[in-house]
């Protein structure tokens, strides 16, 4: 087993065994026990109490985070040459349609959001194989899929982003960075969770947040009073 390096001592020595912050204490103690030299990203994890192997309990949805992920976003827009150009002024990074399909089948997926329109589906469900496994498959259901392409840009840009429950019953995504002020990953947080709840499935029995954890890219878990979820 590796010996803790000093900073890591210092780091484990902050948290204490056992115990569940509340969501205000862990925002501040994960800028506390992070020591890295790059700009950390904060994320949290969410047990949901769910069966995600049933289509009645799948849990998956978009959430705009007040202060932004505070990571730059490459999209790429797939649409029509009528588009292009507000696409373009919305912030896209990559605007146009058959040659980044073309370039997409070569195995190019350097991007982090894809966006495009209803009537180019057609055009993209052969590259499934592809997009699919990375996560950058288009969905109406996560808004990249619109016929306004220009308003969906803004906003991935502006820190939506989009979220899908895992096979553990587990939601995990960024929301923010360590360099972000204590109340701003709060704020974040606390959107982030205000979300879930409301996509809390009918058929989903018993308690639905079993859990959450908050933790940078290198530092431990911070471990959540779920009840200070109620502070929502």
């Amino acid at each position: 087993m590796s010996k803790l390096t000093k900073k890591q001592k210092l780091a484990a020595e902050k948290i204490e065994a056992g115990k569940a912050y509340s969501l205000k204490e862990a925002s501040q103690l994960v800028k506390d026990i992070t020591f890295t030299k790059f700009d950390a990203s904060v994320d949290i994890d969410v047990r949901l109490g769910i069966d995600p192997r049933k289509s009645n309990q799948m849990v998956r949805g978009v959430v705009s985070l007040p202060h932004g992920t505070g990571k730059v976003t490459r999209v790429l827009v797939l649409c029509t040459p009528d588009a292009e150009v507000a696409a373009k002024e919305a912030g896209a990074d990559y605007v146009g349609l058959d040659e980044y399909i073309e370039k997409i089948k070569g195995g190019w997926t350097d991007v982090d959001v894809i966006i495009t329109m209803p009537s180019i589906m057609g055009k993209i469900g052969a590259l499934g194989r592809i997009l699919g496994p990375r996560g950058l498959m288009p969905n109406p259901k996560s808004g990249t899929v619109t016929m306004d392409v220009a308003k969906a840009v803004k906003e991935v840009k502006q820190g939506k982003i989009d979220f899908k429950v895992d096979k553990s019953g587990i939601v995990h995504t960024s929301i923010g960075k360590v360099s972000f002020n204590a109340d701003q990953i709060r704020d974040n947080a606390k959107e982030f969770i205000a979300t879930l709840i409301k996509l809390k499935p009918t058929a989903a029995k018993g308690t639905y947040i079993k859990s959450i954890y908050l933790s940078s890219t290198m530092s431990a878990g911070i471990k959540i009073d779920p009840k200070s979820v109620e502070e929502i």
